[in-house]
């Protein structure tokens, strides 16, 4: 245990200077992209889904909670807010850099998830507008607007750091979980419970996604780097892994129902995009 310990404290404090300048980056990208992107998101309307989900890939933090805000005010459709859900990145790009992952791979995953984003939203229009047209919309949906936009900002350098050392404590505990569960399991036997059982690994990771902060993307991504969990468990996790976009849903929609939704939707095509890449035997 003590050995499991210290690989964990090791791996976590070696990955943390490489966070930090990857935050720092990101943070000076979302400022110079931010206010550029809400406002051709805005001026989207039929084409949202497209805009959605190249928009909603470049790391920007707070970008999947200003659209929760763009939806509930209804500046936004369903399927562009969708989109922009699944193609957020949240932690995985800067766990992806500070792992030293090959920047083809990387690439390979943010386009799976900017493709799969533009389908899904393109879809959700379709079949929303069907629904309306034929006066099937579910029960708790509505056109009306409801909520308002409020939005803050912190120094870049004070946001890195912060981030930083969260998700380098998020990693060495998801390090040391991991790693005892591997001394005590075994790694083989651990890993096929995901890959033996069909649609498990798509679906546990799918819930494990639906975790409104940074946690859930740092699980998915450790565990698809450590071998755990193949590509399309790891899809499946991150498409519905939104950041805080869920939580600020349900705290400023008053309708429940609605946001029950839409979570449900989200969980259910990330699921079924993570099975799909399971059996078609998509690797990136």
């Amino acid at each position: 245990m003590k050995e499991v310990f210290l690989d964990a404290l090791v791996d976590s404090i070696k990955i943390l200077p490489f966070l930090f300048i990857t935050y720092l980056a990101m943070g000076f990208l979302e400022k110079v992209t931010s206010e550029k992107s809400k406002n051709l998101i805005k001026k989207a309307d039929r084409i949202g889904p497209l805009w959605g989900s190249l928009i909603g890939v470049i790391p920007q933090c707070g970008f999947s909670a200003a659209a929760s805000y763009f939806y509930i005010g209804r500046v936004i459709t369903l399927g562009t807010l969708i989109s922009i859900y699944m193609a957020t990145s949240d932690e995985m790009l800067p766990i992806l850099i500070s792992e030293q992952v090959p920047p083809g791979v990387i690439i390979r995953i943010l386009s799976a998830k900017v493709v799969i984003g533009m389908i899904t939203g393109f879809a959700t229009e379709l079949l929303f507008g069907w629904m309306v047209r034929h006066h099937k919309v579910p029960e708790g949906f509505s056109l009306d607007v409801d909520g308002s936009c409020a939005c803050c900002a912190t120094s870049v350098v004070i946001d890195a750091v912060r981030r930083a050392v969260k998700v380098c404590a998020f990693i060495f505990v998801i390090s040391l979980i991991i790693g005892t569960c591997i001394n005590l399991i075994g790694e083989g036997a651990l890993s096929s419970v995901f890959f033996s059982i069909p649609v498990l690994g798509e679906a546990v990771a799918g819930l494990v996604g639906l975790i409104p902060n940074c946690a859930a993307s740092v699980v998915i991504t450790q565990l698809y780097l450590d071998g755990i969990i193949g590509p399309g468990a790891m899809m499946s996790g991150l498409l519905v892994s939104a950041g805080v976009g869920l939580l600020v849903l349900f705290k400023e929609n008053s309708r429940m129902k609605e946001n029950l939704w839409i979570t449900v939707l989200l969980y259910g095509a990330s699921v079924l995009w993570g099975c799909i890449i399971t059996v078609l035997g998509i690797t990136f």
